[in-house]
């Protein structure tokens, strides 16, 4: 029985998988125009909730897919070659995802897995402008009774305005850090389409507005980020976000394959008969498809490696401690190189073509706007040398924190 039982989850997996290409077609349809137009991707977002694959991480045993964040990555890459602010904006989600998969089962964390099996989409938010620095919080919860009420303001709101829940980092009436999961559709919750930046204009990341909002006393649920669990997922999330880019650069090659074929002309003084037949343009196709392969296989090795972090907090080994930091080493220093070799793609591009490469019409300028956006989320610089002081001094204050490595 549980042999057929194991059999039936792997083939569901496979199945869901299986579709995750004509999905990612289909969520992708008009995506640069969509783009241009800053069009908000709502309607995406109800055929990322059919395809069942928001409970990818949740146990076969709890109702879900019991996929590998190789999986997991691999589906947030597919996504964004073909729409890149949808995988972006699932970034919450699948954190929470992860932090339900590897905490202490309790009542709270039960009713958010029920969610998601449901399939419901969990959004949220945790920075405030105006504070000293980045991460610290100062909107706190106030005692109404057996409950709380709530008013503040976020920023950096990714995907929320496509939820069904938000995890919201507060304060509570003691000044401990907690979360609280709430409706998006709660009374006093709003979430403004505010968020200018250059790149991923349309991941909803703007202001979560919050006005006097109740929270249930249910809600609420202690921050852990210095636990294993917490610092595994701060690499998920950082990882998330590469993968984002390394969907961003697949896309950066189908554009140039599709730009040289379709529009391309060979420049006035080369011999060639047509912009594919170009040796200079063909050089800088193979160049970029180089710098997609090696992208890809990075974040392939490095999912494998939190697959083994998940796995060693999951069932308790006693080499966890230890696997979690190599996920942290590793994650940080996928990203440096790949925002390098991504950056050098998104400038690459425009190589394949004179000015008319540069048209509106094309868009292509938003692949360098949405990478350079996303590895603008935490300092690389001083990632470098973290992680040159723990080679050389075997330092790992920063390492073990839990937020950005």
């Amino acid at each position: 029985m549980q042999v057929a039982q194991e059999s039936a989850a792997q083939s569901r997996l496979h199945a869901v998988l299986a579709a995750l290409p004509a999905l990612a077609k289909t969520i992708g349809e008009d995506a640069a125009q969509r783009e241009a137009r800053r069009e908000l991707p709502f309607d995406r977002f109800g055929l990322f909730r059919e395809s069942g694959l928001g409970q990818l991480r949740i146990p076969v045993e709890w109702g879900g897919l019991g996929g590998s964040l190789e999986d997991l990555f691999h589906v947030v890459a597919t996504l964004a070659a073909e729409e890149s602010n949808v995988a972006h904006a699932l970034r919450i989600h699948y954190d929470l995802t992860e932090s339900l998969l590897l905490s202490t089962r309790s009542a709270f964390n039960d009713t958010q897995i029920e969610r998601v099996r449901e399939g419901a989409i969990f959004g949220g938010a945790s920075t405030e402008l105006g504070t000293l620095r980045p991460g610290e919080i100062v909107t706190k919860l106030v005692r109404d009774g057996e409950h709380f009420r709530v008013t503040g303001k976020k920023y950096y709101s990714t995907g929320t305005a496509f939820s069904d829940y938000a995890r919201i980092n507060v304060q509570d009436e003691n000044d401990e850090k907690v979360s609280i999961v709430i409706p998006v559709a709660r009374e006093g919750l709003r979430v403004l389409d505010d968020w200018d930046g250059m790149g991923q204009r349309m991941t909803a990341s703007g202001s979560l507005v919050l006005e006097n909002v109740r929270v249930f006393a249910h809600e609420i649920a202690v921050r852990g980020y210095t636990s294993l669990a917490g610092r595994h997922g701060s690499a998920v999330r950082q990882l998330h976000l590469v993968a984002v880019a390394a969907g961003i650069v697949r896309n950066i090659l189908a554009d140039a394959r599709r730009y040289v074929t379709q529009y391309g002309r060979p420049v006035l003084h080369s011999p060639a008969s047509s912009a594919r037949e170009d040796g200079f343009v063909q050089q800088v196709v193979g160049d970029l498809a180089a710098h997609s392969l090696s992208i890809d296989a990075l974040v392939q090795q490095n999912a494998r490696t939190l697959d083994r972090s998940a796995n060693a907090i999951h069932s308790g080994a006693v080499n966890a401690e230890e696997l979690v930091l190599e996920g942290a080493l590793a994650t940080a220093k996928t990203q440096l190189v790949v925002s390098k070799l991504a950056l050098h793609a998104g400038e690459r591009l425009f190589e394949i073509g004179g000015a008319s490469a540069t048209a509106r019409s094309h868009n292509f300028d938003r692949h360098w706007r949405n990478l350079r956006t996303i590895f603008s989320h935490n300092p690389l610089l001083h990632k470098a040398r973290v992680i040159g002081d723990y080679e050389l001094n075997g330092v790992t204050t920063h390492l073990t924190e839990g937020r950005v490595f």
